[in-house]
């Protein structure tokens, strides 16, 4: 009897005491909380006044490629780049972005990457959006400039996977990217020529365009192809007088251009 009338005695400050301590820490740690989530907030509001800072001028300068890439191993009067996930080679720097297939093209060692557009690179809508984007840019002031743009592949046609010449004719598929070659808009007047080639198993599309009203010069070549989800458009674009010294150039550049 003595030990039945005790338990309660001795077992019911000690589960109040007990009660006491969690409700005590409970408090704590919903003040902790409190505090925690007014400092997140002050940080969300805070944090974009830093992340638009404009960057030092020292980072934002514009190096030839020449003084960071090796050389082609066809010949020292270009550089090589390639896209390639994860590691790097000795003759290609490489350039990545979402679901695009790695690709290469050459380039003279006097070319200095430009920046992209923020509108430009896709990332204000990647990935729900289906508009094109541009890659990579390069130029040089006396001899032009060129952009790699990739376009997901359900902007042009319903079929997983398909291939370039799945998608239309030559004249279709620069009916739809035209205006990412010249910046604005596409006439079809434009086209001076279109050539198919054929490297392995991947076939392009090439074009020559004469565009007086285009924002990215009076001249331009494209190069075009479909892998995996994606088509990618290489655009190499020139003024008159950048055209007049530097046409084999371009055209040469155009040319290396392969996935």
């Amino acid at each position: 009897m003595a030990t039945a009338s005790l338990t309660p005695i001795f077992s019911s400050p000690l589960k109040t005491s007990r009660t006491t301590a969690l409700t005590t820490t409970t408090l704590d740690q919903h003040r902790n909380q409190v505090v925690l989530r007014r400092q997140i907030l002050k940080g969300l509001v805070l944090s974009p006044l830093i992340l638009i800072k404009a960057p030092p001028s020292s980072e934002a300068r514009e190096i030839e490629v020449g003084s960071y890439l090796p050389p082609f191993s066809n010949g020292p009067f270009f550089c090589s780049l390639q896209s390639q996930p994860k590691r790097h080679s000795l003759l290609f720097v490489q350039f990545l972005a979402g679901n695009v297939q790695p690709y290469q093209f050459i380039l003279p060692p006097s070319w200095k990457q430009t920046r992209v557009a923020n509108i430009l690179s896709g990332n204000y809508c990647q990935p729900k959006c289906a508009e094109p984007w541009v890659e990579v840019k390069f130029e040089d002031e006396k001899q032009g400039k060129v952009q790699v743009v990739a376009s997901p592949l359900i902007r042009l046609t319903n079929k997983p996977n398909a291939t370039i010449e799945e998608i239309g004719n030559p004249e279709k598929l620069i009916a739809s990217l035209g205006p990412f070659v010249t910046g604005n808009s596409y006439d079809p007047d434009e086209l001076l020529e279109t050539r198919i080639e054929k490297l392995g198993d991947q076939t392009y599309y090439k074009y020559m365009l004469e565009t007086p009203f285009a924002l990215t010069g009076t001249h331009n070549l494209a190069k075009a192809t479909a892998k995996g989800s994606t088509v990618v458009l290489f655009v190499a674009s020139a003024n008159d007088k950048q055209w007049q010294a530097s046409e084999k150039t371009l055209k040469a550049i155009l040319d290396s251009f392969q996935i």
